[in-house]
């Protein structure tokens, strides 16, 4: 009898595991097998192939939740019907029913919600969190995790379905992506869907204009959001995205025919330029000579919004720039133009002379009083959105005219002071007392923006400009500006979808931020500017950062964009082709033709740009070698032995000498002496030689080999000064930077450059110092240390 409890115990077990067996949904599509428990929660998220299940059970996660006044309500209950192919989910006792059709394709399940009671007061759903085990990769924009054997990915099917898991009102945050996250755990993937078919208030443009109105979008509720689940085998993921792409009808961008994930032109690099029609030809030549496979416009447009062009550089306007493209597709070119997605100009149409009603306004007020149209100060209601932090312009707009303002008093009466009336161009007229005075949403860049509806417009004429001209590559930068409707991702992903959609032909496409829905669309990310100092300085960290995110993504390694001038050098540019050949990387080369023209390297610059690539391209890099070009102290040679053939020679940091100022006696030498073992081929001297943080200067500096050969430096360094001097291309020039890496001026130096050959050496530096604590000199002496013949494999 003692044994009796514990069989009637294990039978209970038994028969509560078949009563959640059949209460239980299970769905197969493809290698994925997904169990969902009667409260709707996700308990199976199981691979066939390794017949794991990779649900962490400790936070199971759950198909839909509804948000009503930013509280989460997940459903009490859920049941199949398997012949409807619906899932009905019940939120509490008198909340809200949902029907969410179920779709098994062969590749994925898909999820719509098709059905919801009381959809009036629900402010938005969310498609799980859906928690996994997996943290190896974890895909935050594209929503994929996986791991070395499988890949678990969720993905969004239309615009109205956002990568996240409601991060707030607006439906948007800085993060490059919020589709999958990283948890102690493992991983959550999750979307969802605002209700925006009713008037909302929101803190716009990541909280910075607070309790921005904004109109309903009508029809647009969360009925309707939809996305796609599946597992498969890791390799198989982008076959699988490719289908759902097909399947479902999402942007499937290709080029010749070729979806662009796997074309030739994937994580290609091209060149950046300011050119016009009669120097049009020189930048397709250069651009061939380069290897490149586009010549993209840095900015062609008089004014942003209709998008016209600068008569300046196209005085033959849409004709001029047609034909420039044209001859840029006859030379096997892509041809871009570079804009500011929707920011609109000040001296564009939609502001002047008579502003559109639909640019968007942060917020209103009413005028207290009548005005006639040389009132300079102007009294409103409320100070609310006049006072505003984010004010770069001080516009409003009441009637037909646009109102600049100095400040807003801080006690009633609230009075917009130092008004400058008729402001851009607009004419100024009387109004009356409850007219309303909107506040113009604006930017630093002096710009204004559309609201969503007059945004849809501004899309679809860039698309008519493209499909007009044919230019056919295109950044949205500045992709931001969707933010400024007020509907947060939804508007930044909407005008890129309305171009893409409108644009007769194949286009290249890159992206400032980076959003789920886009990613189908987007051609790549390549972040990095140019300004902030030289190749090797500016935002370098921050490149090579951003490699792992779109490795993550399934996007193609790109470093961003850099400089081309008139006194570049061949080291520099060798430099960061290094840098992009380990990453596998791509850029943009900004390249004027006066640049090119003026450079006395220029032609050197250009080849060193195109057997780069070309050996990049063609796989021509060991996987060890890679991490060599990767390391950033390391410089690299590369010279052409035959046609898929290359010399690759490795230049490092073979010694490093300090030299701190020293007291000496009258007559004592001032200089410090170290002796060098050269243990490599060889060459001539290289090196770079600063001045470390201190005050006061270094001038008069010498550097003696050997006892018999000297190197005047005619420099006066600063601290966090460096002038760099490089003969790999044979010259024996002497450059200074400053301390971010911009040029300051090249000299040539006066004595012949001293060789190494393999054994002992001396150097000795002599320098004056001045300042109350002056710097300390340091000298990193460089070498040829490796020579490998490097060649294509394919």
């Amino acid at each position: 009898m003692k044994h009796f409890p514990r069989f009637v115990f294990v039978f209970s077990l038994l028969v509560l595991s078949i009563a959640n067996l059949h209460s239980q949904v299970t769905l197969k599509s493809g290698g994925l097998q997904l169990g969902i428990d009667k409260t709707g929660r996700v308990i199976e998220l199981r691979n066939l192939v390794t017949n794991s299940n990779y649900v962490y059970v400790d936070s199971p996660g759950v198909l839909i939740q509804l948000v009503v006044k930013e509280k989460r309500i997940l459903p009490t209950k859920c049941t199949y019907q398997a012949a409807r192919g619906l899932i009905q989910c019940q939120f509490g006792s008198n909340t809200a029913q949902a029907e969410i059709k179920v779709i098994q394709r062969p590749t994925h399940l898909v999820f719509e919600l098709v059905k919801l009671s009381s959809k009036e007061t629900i402010d938005a759903i969310v498609w799980g969190p859906y928690s996994t085990t997996i943290n190896r990769t974890v895909g935050e924009v594209v929503g994929i995790v996986r791991d070395e054997k499988v890949a678990i990915g969720m993905q969004v099917l239309n615009l109205k379905t956002l990568g996240g898991n409601y991060p707030n009102l607006e439906g948007s945050t800085w993060a490059r992506g919020l589709a999958a996250e990283k948890k102690p755990f493992g991983s959550t993937m999750q979307a969802y869907a605002i209700n925006r078919d009713r008037a909302r208030l929101v803190d716009a443009w990541g909280g910075n204009f607070k309790s921005m109105p904004v109109a309903a979008v009508k029809g647009e509720s969360v009925i309707g959001s939809k996305i796609a689940l599946f597992s498969c085998e890791e390799p198989k993921t982008l076959d699988i995205i490719e289908q759902i792409e097909l399947a479902e009808g999402l942007p499937h961008p290709t080029v010749n025919g070729t979806w662009f994930k796997r074309s030739p032109l994937f994580g290609k690099s091209y060149i950046i330029s300011s050119f016009d029609e009669s120097t049009v030809d020189d930048m397709i030549a250069y651009t061939k000579r380069a290897g490149l496979v586009s010549l993209y416009h840095e900015g062609p447009f008089k004014s942003w919004g209709h998008f016209i062009l600068n008569p300046t550089q196209f005085p033959n306007g849409i004709a001029g720039i047609r034909k420039a493209a044209d001859k840029a597709h006859a030379a096997g070119l892509k041809f871009g133009v570079h804009t500011l997605s929707n920011f609109i100009n000040t001296n564009d149409p939609f502001v002047t002379p008579v502003p559109d009603s639909r640019l968007s306004k942060t917020g209103y007020s009413l005028l207290t009083e009548n005005i006639d149209e040389s009132t300079d100060k102007i009294v409103v209601q409320s100070p609310e959105y006049f006072n505003q932090k984010e004010n770069s312009l001080h516009a409003v707009l009441i009637g037909k005219e646009i109102i600049r303002y100095r400040t807003i008093s801080d006690k009633a009466p609230y009075t917009l002071v130092d008004c400058q009336r008729g402001a851009f161009g607009t004419k100024a007229s009387s109004h009356q007392r409850g007219d309303t005075a909107g506040k113009l949403f604006d930017h630093p860049y002096n710009v204004f923006f559309p609201d969503i509806n007059m945004q849809r417009e501004v899309a679809g004429k860039l698309a008519d400009f493209l499909n007009e001209t044919g230019v056919d590559h295109l950044d949205f930068d500045g992709f931001e500006g969707g933010l400024a409707s007020g509907q947060g991702d939804y508007g930044v992903e909407l005008f890129a979808d309305d171009v893409f959609k409108k644009v007769k032909h194949e286009l290249l496409i890159g992206t400032s931020i980076s959003k789920t829905y886009f990613w189908h669309i987007c051609s790549y990310y390549n972040w990095g500017e140019p300004w902030y100092g030289g190749f090797n300085e500016s935002m370098q960290q921050y490149r090579i950062d951003n490699q792992s995110l779109f490795e993550r993504n399934y996007m193609p390694n790109m470093l961003g964009w850099y400089l081309l001038t008139k006194t570049t050098t061949l080291s520099e540019m060798e430099w960061m082709l290094a840098r992009a050949a380990g990453y596998k990387a791509g850029f943009a080369m900004v390249a004027s033709p006066e640049a090119v023209k003026a450079n006395p390297q220029g032609g050197l610059l250009l080849d060193a740009i195109r057997e780069w690539e070309k050996a990049r391209n063609t796989k021509a890099f060991t996987d060890e070698q890679r991490k060599r070009l990767q390391n950033p102290s390391n410089d690299f040679h590369l010279t052409v032995v035959d046609k898929n053939q290359w010399l690759l020679q490795q230049i490092s940091t073979v010694a490093q000498f300090r030299k701190e100022n020293k007291v000496v006696q009258p007559g004592e030498p001032r200089s410090t002496s170290w002796n060098y073992e050269h243990k490599a081929i060889d060459q001539p001297i290289r090196g770079i030689i600063r001045a470390s943080a201190g005050e006061g200067l270094v001038k008069d500096i010498v550097l003696t080999i050997d006892n018999y050969s000297e190197i005047a430096i005619p420099f006066e360094i600063l601290p966090g000064e460096k002038p760099g001097y490089s003969i790999v291309d044979g010259s024996k020039s002497l450059i200074l930077y400053d301390s971010l890496g911009k040029y300051k001026r090249t000299t040539s130096l006066s004595s012949r450059v001293p060789s190494f050959t393999k054994g002992n050496h001396q150097i000795k530096i002599d320098a004056l110092f001045e300042g109350v604590k002056p710097p300390v000199i340091e000298f990193d002496l460089k070498a040829i240390s490796t020579e490998e013949k490097i060649q294509s494999t394919f």
